[in-house]
Order: C-alpha cells, then structure tokens, then sequence
C-alpha cells in the first residue's frame, strides 16, 4: 500500500488546471537527474482552434492518440464513447501500459488521468491499482464526481488508505501546486 501522505490526488472541474498542475509540479522535479519520474499526461489535440480529440503523452514525449471527434478507420466505429469522442483503447494500452510497471528505481509516478476515457482499458485500472501497492508516491489527477456519484475506481482511489485529496478552483490553485510541489520534493529528497 502507498504509505500515508504517498499518494497526492487533484480533483476539480473540467478545466480548472489539474493538467496544468501536474505539468509544472513535473517541471519542477525532472530538474533533478537523480529522480526517476515515470508515467503520462493527457493533454488536448486541437485543429483550427477546435479541441478535437485528446492524445497521452509520456514523460518523455512519446505521444498516442487516447480520443478524437473523427472516424478514421472501420474499427473506430466499434470504439467506445465518451460524449462525442472516440476513444481510442487499444493506442492508449500500448503507450501507458509500459509506464505504468513497477519498477524498484522508480521515485515518483505521474498519472493524469483517472477518467472516463482511460477506464474503458480493462488493463489500465488494475495497473494503476499495482502502483498504489507498491508504496512509491503517486501524483494523479482523477475527475470530480458527476451528478453526485463517483466513478467506483475513482472512489476506490480516493478512499485509498495513502491517499490526500486535492480540491482544485480557480483560487486555490497556484497556492495548492506549490502546496504539493513543495511536499513532493520533501518525500523524494528523503530517498
């Protein structure tokens, strides 16, 4: 089990910055060579100033498609939906799999994010269940509870024993990036 305080969850609004969050807590620790960072966040694609899908990006670059408005081949039409999107479970499975293994040298995983979209992967879930175990702290974004109910996955990582919660809003979130930049830093210098 992540030990107490080990795993760091931000939750809000679509749009809110939970993305944005992640992203300069990340920036801030790859600065350090000693540091092993690994997992993936999921960022919007867009064309003519419309968001038209959403691709994962690992924390070296490496991009997949997760969704898109478009279908673009025969077998999209058999993907599952979230909303207008298409999502794309086999190229997700093939990207975040890998950077989802448990590995002794790992100093912190990223996971952005616990959604919708990523849980159609009947083999995502499980994988992030193995990191909570495998007491190395884990930065994650997950989805606020629609219409009053969470996503039971979603539930089960908020509940978790290792897990604090993060509300993020317009006002809190500079304070609460530097809030868990700040903690982050001072778990992973103890290594």
């Amino acid at each position: 089990m992540a030990g107490p305080g080990k795993c760091f969850l931000v939750t809000g609004p679509p749009g809110v910055g939970k993305t944005s969050l992640i992203m300069r807590v990340f920036e801030s620790l790859k600065h350090n060579p000693s540091l092993k960072l690994q997992g993936f966040y999921t960022e919007e694609v867009r064309s003519a100033g419309e968001r038209v899908g959403f691709q994962v990006v690992t924390l070296d670059g490496r991009t997949a498609p997760l969704s898109s408005l478009h279908i673009s081949t025969p077998e999209s039409l058999q993907w599952p939906s979230v909303g207008k999107y298409k999502v794309d479970v086999a190229s997700f499975d093939s990207l975040v799999l890998p950077e989802l293994q448990v590995r002794q040298d790992t100093h912190l995983f990223i996971i952005d994010e616990v959604g919708r979209m990523e849980l159609f992967s009947s083999s995502f879930f499980p994988a992030v269940l193995r990191v909570l175990e495998s007491n190395i702290p884990v930065l994650a974004s997950i989805p606020v509870p629609k219409f009053g109910r969470d996503i039971p996955e979603v539930a089960r990582m908020r509940n978790h024993a290792g897990a604090t919660c993060f509300t993020l809003s317009v006002s809190n979130r500079d304070a609460t990036t530097e809030q868990i930049r700040s903690q982050l830093e001072d778990l992973l210098t103890k290594h």
